[in-house]
Protein backbone atom coordinates (compact mmCIF):
# COMPACT_ATOMS: atom_id res chain seq x y z
CA UNK A 1 0.00 0.00 0.00
CA UNK A 2 1.24 3.20 -0.94
CA UNK A 3 2.48 6.11 2.02
CA UNK A 4 -0.01 9.18 1.49
CA UNK A 5 0.81 10.97 4.67
CA UNK A 6 4.65 11.66 5.71
CA UNK A 7 5.13 14.62 7.46
CA UNK A 8 6.64 16.94 5.38
CA UNK A 9 6.66 15.81 2.50
CA UNK A 10 4.62 18.58 0.78
CA UNK A 11 7.84 21.08 1.64
CA UNK A 12 10.19 19.13 0.23
CA UNK A 13 8.68 19.03 -2.73
CA UNK A 14 7.87 22.50 -2.89
CA UNK A 15 11.66 23.65 -2.71
CA UNK A 16 13.26 20.90 -4.42
CA UNK A 17 14.64 21.83 -7.72
CA UNK A 18 13.52 18.93 -9.55
CA UNK A 19 10.16 19.19 -9.52
CA UNK A 20 8.45 21.56 -11.98
CA UNK A 21 6.23 23.45 -9.36
CA UNK A 22 2.17 24.07 -10.13
CA UNK A 23 2.89 27.56 -10.37
CA UNK A 24 4.67 26.91 -13.53
CA UNK A 25 2.89 24.25 -14.73
CA UNK A 26 0.40 26.85 -17.02
CA UNK A 27 3.84 27.39 -18.66
CA UNK A 28 5.19 23.85 -19.35
CA UNK A 29 3.06 23.32 -22.79
CA UNK A 30 5.08 23.47 -25.67
CA UNK A 31 8.50 24.43 -23.63
CA UNK A 32 9.25 21.32 -22.07
CA UNK A 33 12.62 21.37 -24.86
CA UNK A 34 13.35 25.21 -22.99
CA UNK A 35 13.23 23.60 -19.97
CA UNK A 36 15.12 20.58 -20.23
CA UNK A 37 17.83 22.78 -22.07
CA UNK A 38 18.15 20.69 -25.44
CA UNK A 39 16.17 19.55 -28.19
CA UNK A 40 15.89 15.67 -27.41
CA UNK A 41 12.65 13.79 -27.06
CA UNK A 42 10.03 13.97 -24.49
CA UNK A 43 9.04 10.68 -22.55
CA UNK A 44 7.04 10.54 -19.61
CA UNK A 45 5.77 7.86 -16.97
CA UNK A 46 2.44 8.26 -15.24
CA UNK A 47 1.94 7.62 -11.82
CA UNK A 48 5.56 6.48 -11.56
CA UNK A 49 5.49 5.37 -7.70
CA UNK A 50 9.06 5.81 -5.84
CA UNK A 51 10.29 6.79 -9.44
CA UNK A 52 12.60 3.38 -9.80
CA UNK A 53 11.68 2.84 -13.57
CA UNK A 54 11.83 6.25 -14.64
CA UNK A 55 15.30 7.31 -12.75
CA UNK A 56 17.02 4.08 -14.22
CA UNK A 57 15.58 4.93 -18.02
CA UNK A 58 16.94 8.25 -17.28
CA UNK A 59 20.42 6.91 -16.93
CA UNK A 60 19.94 4.45 -19.40
CA UNK A 61 18.85 7.19 -21.83
CA UNK A 62 20.77 10.25 -21.14
CA UNK A 63 19.83 11.58 -24.81
CA UNK A 64 16.08 11.56 -23.74
CA UNK A 65 14.26 13.59 -21.61
CA UNK A 66 11.63 11.89 -19.23
CA UNK A 67 9.16 13.34 -16.77
CA UNK A 68 7.99 11.85 -14.05
CA UNK A 69 4.38 12.06 -12.72
CA UNK A 70 2.85 11.28 -8.99
CA UNK A 71 -0.17 12.12 -7.56
CA UNK A 72 0.92 11.23 -4.11
CA UNK A 73 3.66 13.71 -2.41
CA UNK A 74 4.53 10.95 -0.14
CA UNK A 75 5.37 8.74 -2.85
CA UNK A 76 6.98 11.73 -4.77
CA UNK A 77 9.07 12.55 -2.10
CA UNK A 78 10.82 8.71 -2.71
CA UNK A 79 11.70 9.96 -6.02
CA UNK A 80 12.89 13.18 -5.09
CA UNK A 81 15.65 11.22 -2.44
CA UNK A 82 16.48 9.42 -5.07
CA UNK A 83 17.88 12.23 -7.46
CA UNK A 84 19.22 13.57 -4.51
CA UNK A 85 21.62 10.33 -4.29
CA UNK A 86 22.01 10.05 -8.00
CA UNK A 87 21.23 13.56 -9.56
CA UNK A 88 20.06 13.13 -13.42
CA UNK A 89 20.37 16.63 -15.82
CA UNK A 90 17.30 14.64 -18.00
CA UNK A 91 14.57 13.69 -15.38
CA UNK A 92 11.91 16.27 -13.72
CA UNK A 93 8.98 15.48 -11.84
CA UNK A 94 5.21 16.66 -11.45
CA UNK A 95 2.70 16.61 -8.67
CA UNK A 96 -0.42 16.38 -10.28
CA UNK A 97 -3.40 14.75 -11.33
CA UNK A 98 -3.29 12.96 -14.75
CA UNK A 99 -6.81 14.14 -15.71
CA UNK A 100 -4.87 17.64 -16.00
CA UNK A 101 -1.88 16.06 -18.48
CA UNK A 102 -3.41 17.74 -21.80
CA UNK A 103 -2.59 21.20 -19.48
CA UNK A 104 1.02 20.72 -19.45
CA UNK A 105 1.89 19.17 -22.43
CA UNK A 106 1.32 21.01 -25.66
CA UNK A 107 -0.74 18.75 -28.53
CA UNK A 108 2.19 15.94 -29.87
CA UNK A 109 4.53 16.88 -27.66
CA UNK A 110 5.27 13.96 -25.93
CA UNK A 111 7.12 10.87 -27.61
CA UNK A 112 6.39 8.10 -25.44
CA UNK A 113 4.01 7.43 -22.24
CA UNK A 114 4.45 4.78 -19.76
CA UNK A 115 2.07 3.44 -17.57
CA UNK A 116 3.36 0.89 -15.06
CA UNK A 117 1.44 -1.25 -12.67
CA UNK A 118 -1.51 1.36 -12.78
CA UNK A 119 -4.29 1.78 -9.60
CA UNK A 120 -7.08 -1.32 -10.78
CA UNK A 121 -9.73 1.12 -10.01
CA UNK A 122 -11.13 -2.39 -9.50
CA UNK A 123 -15.29 -1.29 -9.23
CA UNK A 124 -17.09 -0.98 -12.09
CA UNK A 125 -18.28 2.92 -11.39
CA UNK A 126 -14.45 3.74 -11.03
CA UNK A 127 -13.29 2.47 -14.71
CA UNK A 128 -13.02 6.32 -15.94
CA UNK A 129 -10.39 6.54 -13.64
CA UNK A 130 -8.58 4.14 -14.50
CA UNK A 131 -5.00 5.40 -16.34
CA UNK A 132 -5.40 2.66 -19.38
CA UNK A 133 -9.55 3.85 -20.09
CA UNK A 134 -10.68 5.48 -23.22
CA UNK A 135 -10.90 8.49 -21.42
CA UNK A 136 -7.52 8.78 -20.70
CA UNK A 137 -7.05 7.12 -23.98
CA UNK A 138 -8.18 10.39 -25.21
CA UNK A 139 -5.60 12.58 -23.34
CA UNK A 140 -3.02 10.52 -24.23
CA UNK A 141 -3.86 11.22 -27.80
CA UNK A 142 -3.72 15.07 -27.86
CA UNK A 143 -0.40 14.81 -26.42
CA UNK A 144 1.56 11.61 -27.98
CA UNK A 145 2.96 12.67 -31.43
CA UNK A 146 2.35 10.97 -34.31
CA UNK A 147 4.14 7.77 -34.87
CA UNK A 148 4.27 7.98 -30.80
CA UNK A 149 3.73 4.88 -28.37
CA UNK A 150 2.58 4.34 -25.01
CA UNK A 151 3.79 0.94 -22.61
CA UNK A 152 1.75 -0.60 -20.58
CA UNK A 153 2.22 -3.08 -17.69
CA UNK A 154 0.58 -5.07 -15.07
CA UNK A 155 0.31 -8.34 -12.91
CA UNK A 156 -3.82 -7.02 -12.66
CA UNK A 157 -4.97 -9.36 -14.92
CA UNK A 158 -8.91 -7.74 -14.85
CA UNK A 159 -6.89 -4.76 -15.71
CA UNK A 160 -4.67 -5.62 -18.39
CA UNK A 161 -8.43 -7.35 -19.80
CA UNK A 162 -10.11 -4.03 -19.47
CA UNK A 163 -7.31 -1.93 -20.71
CA UNK A 164 -7.02 -4.38 -24.52
CA UNK A 165 -10.71 -4.04 -24.49
CA UNK A 166 -10.77 0.19 -24.96
CA UNK A 167 -8.14 -0.07 -27.16
CA UNK A 168 -11.05 -0.28 -30.47
CA UNK A 169 -13.25 2.28 -28.87
CA UNK A 170 -10.73 4.52 -28.17
CA UNK A 171 -8.95 4.14 -32.08
CA UNK A 172 -6.02 2.77 -30.83
CA UNK A 173 -4.21 -0.18 -32.29
CA UNK A 174 -1.83 -2.89 -30.14
CA UNK A 175 1.08 -3.71 -31.48
CA UNK A 176 2.50 -5.78 -29.35
CA UNK A 177 0.06 -7.54 -26.77
CA UNK A 178 1.44 -10.44 -24.37
CA UNK A 179 0.55 -11.71 -21.15
CA UNK A 180 4.08 -13.38 -20.01
CA UNK A 181 6.56 -10.35 -20.38
CA UNK A 182 8.95 -12.09 -18.83
CA UNK A 183 9.17 -15.17 -20.44
CA UNK A 184 9.23 -13.41 -23.58
CA UNK A 185 12.93 -13.12 -24.35
CA UNK A 186 12.56 -10.78 -27.19
CA UNK A 187 10.73 -8.20 -25.28
CA UNK A 188 12.59 -8.57 -21.87
CA UNK A 189 15.31 -6.95 -23.67
CA UNK A 190 16.32 -3.39 -22.42
CA UNK A 191 13.40 -4.64 -19.89
CA UNK A 192 13.34 -2.00 -16.96
CA UNK A 193 11.52 -3.65 -13.40
CA UNK A 194 10.04 -1.22 -11.11
CA UNK A 195 9.19 -2.32 -7.67
CA UNK A 196 5.89 -3.80 -8.38
CA UNK A 197 7.18 -5.91 -10.99
CA UNK A 198 10.03 -7.07 -8.88
CA UNK A 199 7.63 -8.31 -6.16
CA UNK A 200 5.33 -9.85 -8.28
CA UNK A 201 7.42 -11.36 -10.90
CA UNK A 202 9.75 -12.79 -7.39
CA UNK A 203 5.87 -13.97 -6.92
CA UNK A 204 5.39 -16.10 -9.78
CA UNK A 205 2.91 -13.59 -11.18
CA UNK A 206 2.80 -13.63 -15.30
CA UNK A 207 3.32 -10.09 -16.20
CA UNK A 208 0.99 -8.20 -19.14
CA UNK A 209 2.12 -5.91 -21.19
CA UNK A 210 1.39 -4.07 -24.27
CA UNK A 211 2.36 -1.27 -26.66
CA UNK A 212 0.15 0.66 -28.14
CA UNK A 213 0.20 3.31 -31.11
CA UNK A 214 -2.77 6.31 -31.89
CA UNK A 215 -4.55 5.87 -34.82
CA UNK A 216 -4.98 8.40 -37.78
CA UNK A 217 -2.53 11.57 -37.69
CA UNK A 218 -4.85 14.10 -36.33
CA UNK A 219 -4.70 15.36 -32.78
CA UNK A 220 -8.17 15.35 -31.06
CA UNK A 221 -9.51 18.44 -29.51
CA UNK A 222 -10.06 18.38 -25.57
CA UNK A 223 -9.36 15.12 -23.90
CA UNK A 224 -10.54 16.79 -21.00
Amino acid sequence: MRLRNIAGSREVIADSPYVVQEAEQPHCPGNWKKIFGNDNPVQIEIGMGKGKFIHTMAGMHPEINYIGIEKYSSVLLRAIQKMEREELPNLRFLRMDAEEITQVFAPGEVDRIYLNFSDPWPKDRHAKRRLPSREYLARYDVILKKGGKLEFKTDNRDLFDFAVAELEPAGWRADVITYDLHGDRELMRGNVMTEYEEKFSALGNPICKYIISRQGGSHKPGGN
